[in-house]
């Protein structure tokens, strides 16, 4: 089983954004460097509840994304550009979304691949959210194992030792 809740960014980004969080003092809230130079915030439950904003609209077809999340997500991205992706396979076959936002603008999706739907040609949700964000396959299979998002197989295993 694979299974990732995360937003990615550079670092900076990534930093501001769980400063912003209501409860940011939570040993959840760690920035996880990927290949190259982004860098990954696993978005647990306790973060993901943190950053509700009930009443507020929620991101279009994502199963765990909190109301009011883009909105958070849009105001980090004025200093650069931010994804936020879903991911969960068990057996090979699953589901895979991404939206990524830059300038306070949602500049990709919502992209989504449903549980026995292929890939399209541009490549999954994930991986034309990670070209967008600077990451080139080079010699991988794509853009996600590029990025290093196979290392790990749920969302709390990316969190260091606290």
């Amino acid at each position: 089983m694979y299974v990732l809740e995360a937003v990615i960014g550079t670092a900076p980004v990534l930093e501001a954004l769980a400063g912003s969080m209501p409860e940011a003092r939570m040993p959840e809230a760690r920035i996880v460097p990927l290949a190259g130079h982004l860098s990954l915030l696993p978005m647990t439950a306790a973060l993901l509840d943190a950053v509700a904003a009930p009443g507020e609209p929620e991101l279009d077809g994502f199963l765990k994304a909190p109301a009011g999340f883009g909105r958070t997500l849009a105001a980090c991205s004025k200093t650069a550009p931010v994804a936020y992706v879903e991911a969960e396979y068990f057996g090979g076959s699953g589901t895979q979304s991404a939206q990524v936002w830059d300038a306070g603008k949602v500049v990709l999706g919502p992209l989504h691949k449903g549980e026995f739907e292929p890939s399209p040609p541009a490549g999954s949700p994930i991986s034309q959210a990670l070209r967008l964000l600077g990451v080139d396959k080079g010699g991988h299979i794509d853009e996600f194992e590029a990025a290093g998002l196979h290392r790990h197989r749920a969302t709390s295993s990316w969190l260091p030792e606290i």
